[in-house]
């Protein structure tokens, strides 16, 4: 079993409130579960800041490359959208031993 983790560091476009930012991010965390629904995606950290966003995605997989395929997806779709820019994204992959 596999547990593959991503962190997703967002720059806002035009987002002037909290309100706002949760108006941007709510459509963008729904359609990454709708588009994936096997996986868990979150606000993670920077709550309080008006233009920058953390999400977190995690997924559960029996192999290593389902769950790097399946992050990658979900860090293109994120990407793609052009009211955010990507400023990192973070892979990180747990095995049974681990």
């Amino acid at each position: 079993m596999y547990v593959g983790a991503l962190t997703l560091d967002l720059l806002l476009g035009d987002v002037r409130s909290l309100k706002q930012k949760r108006s941007v991010l709510r459509p963008l965390i729904a359609e990454v579960h709708k588009r994936f629904p096997a996986v868990a995606v979150a606000e993670t950290g920077d709550h309080d800041l008006h233009r920058r966003a953390e999400i977190g995605v995690a997924v559960v997989s029996g192999t290593a490359a389902n769950c790097t395929e399946v992050l990658d997806q979900c860090e293109r779709l994120v990407a793609g959208r052009p009211e955010i820019e990507l400023l990192s994204a973070r892979q990180r992959l747990y095995g049974s031993e681990d």
